[in-house]
Order: structure tokens, then sequence, then C-alpha cells
């Protein structure tokens, strides 16, 4: 059994397709099917059953892809620690981000890494909290920027950040004008406009509003938070909102915000996988993040 087959396994499974597999693993379509059958002949179990319009994993696929999984990152790990010993200069940094905290945070930070290590690339990978944390435990991302509370008991984390949380409500609204801090549980009657399922802050939100005693009447949702900005201007509904992603400008769709009486907050973390070798350019990458921000 040779490592190139493992990938080639995985890649198949990946996606259920031996020609798109083929062309990702660069080879011919029929020397992925032989090394296939010979690899099936050598362990002696079927990996993979074909039909027609389709392949599928078998339960042995299964459960191969998964230890295979397992190796092929271990090897990869085994590399890049064998690398970092040989001091070697060059190498790849695969950062997860939600798409609010990256587009607020990465800009100052990218610059700065990039100044500092020319020579190391960063491959920015941005998606939803439930996203991130899987492929954060499963090797996809050598590190992630998520928000606290993480579902994934793999993973490790140290706090960034914690910000305040801020409610954002359209300028027409009653509560505009208000100059005191405004309480979570006078807002039970009101339409709540939320990200959408596999969003973390989206459950930051609802976890408000039921600690207040109440369940926040959805009226809108939106996979990206500028959009709920936007929704909250424009009269729709009110929201919660991360302090820094509040807009700064005045204009025809931005929101009044207020000020919580309870004071929510959000921490900010760099989630990894527990057990997992982390790089030079890695460790670099993380202090890098703490600098800037501190700043």
């Amino acid at each position: 059994m040779e490592l190139r087959q493992l990938q080639y396994v995985i890649q198949i499974a990946k996606e259920k397709n031996f020609s798109r597999a083929a062309e990702k693993l660069h080879i011919a379509q029929p020397s992925l099917s032989q090394q296939l059958s010979k690899l099936e002949k050598e362990i002696g179990v079927l990996l993979v059953r074909r039909t027609t319009n389709s392949v599928e994993l078998t339960h042995a696929g299964s459960v191969f892809v998964d230890k295979a999984q397992s190796i092929i990152d271990s090897v990869e790990q085994l590399k890049r620690e064998m690398e970092d010993m040989a001091q070697m200069r060059r190498g790849r940094l695969v950062v997860g981000s939600l798409p609010i905290t990256g587009s607020h945070i990465l800009p100052y930070v990218l610059p700065v890494f990039a100044a500092d290590y020319p020579e190391i690339e960063v491959v920015l990978v941005e998606d939803t909290t439930a996203r991130l944390e899987q492929l954060t435990a499963s090797g996809g991302t050598d590190l992630s920027l998520l928000s606290l509370p993480l579902i994934d008991t793999t993973l490790a984390w140290e706090p960034l950040i914690e910000e305040e949380i801020c409610l954002a409500v359209p300028p027409s609204h009653r509560f505009a004008g208000l100059e005191e801090p405004i309480r979570i549980g006078d807002l039970a009657e009101e339409p709540f406009i939320v990200l959408k399922k596999g969003q973390g802050f989206r459950q930051i939100a609802i976890d408000l509003c039921q600690n207040a005693g109440f369940s926040p009447r959805i009226v809108f949702e939106s996979s990206n938070i500028e959009t709920v900005q936007s929704l909250v201007a424009a009269g729709m509904g009110i929201a919660f909102i991360p302090h820094m992603i509040a807009r700064s400008q005045r204009g025809e769709f931005t929101p009044v915000y207020l000020s919580v009486a309870e004071r929510p907050s959000r921490t900010l973390v760099i989630a990894s996988r527990k057990g997992r070798y982390l790089s030079k350019a890695a460790d670099a990458f993380i202090g890098t993040l703490k600098n800037v921000v501190k700043r």
C-alpha cells in the first residue's frame, strides 16, 4: 500500500466521479482505475461501488477514507516539522476566517505579515462557523479565527479580542434617540434580523434574547452582516451587531447604534486542532495577529 493510493481513494471519495478525480490528481482515468483495483485486490475488500451514473463508497471504503485522511495529514505535519528543522524559509499557511471578522481584521494583519515573511504564502479560507470548525478539526486549515463558543471539542483555542456587542435600530425607530443603554428585555416585541444558520454570531444573538427571557421574533435572515445592517437601516427590524462591524459613516443605509445595558460581548479566538503541530509560519502569523490587534 502506497501513500499515493491513499490519496487516490480520498480524491475519488471527494469527487464521486473517476474523471474529475483523475483530473484533480493529474493522472489518466484508466491509471486511476487500475491503481484502485490493485489496492482493493491487495487489501481484499471492495472500497468503491461503481454504477452507471455514480460512484459510492462501501462501508469499508468509508472506514478506509477516514483512516487514510488521518495518515495523509500526519505525513503533511511530519513534512512541516522537518522543513522547520531544516530552517527552510519557504512555506504555506492556510488561515480560516469568518467573513465578518476577516474583512475587518485581516486587511491590517496580512500586509504586515507579508512584509515580515515575504516567502510565506498565505491562503485565506472564508466560510461559516460550522464549516470552519470542521476544516480546522480535519486539518483543512492550519488555524482559524472564530468566535466562542466552539462546538467541536477537538479544537484548542486562545483568545484574541473581546469586543462589545451593540444594538442596531432604524433611524426612525422609537429607541433611536435614547441616550441611556437599552435593556435586552425591552426588545421582546421587536422584529429581529439575524444571520443565517451556520454563522456563529447568529447563535450569540439568539442566546442574548433567550437569556433575557424571550425568543426573538425573526423576520429576515441573511448570510452577510452588511445586508443585515442595511435591512435594519431600511426599517425592517433591529439586530445585534459586533462593535467592529458597526458602520462608521452616516449614510442612507446606516442604522443607529445603541449601547446595551447588559454589556454583552463576543470573544474572538485563534483556533487550531488539539495536538496538531503548528509550524513556525503559523506561530509567526499568530504573533503578528496579536501585535497588530494590540496596536
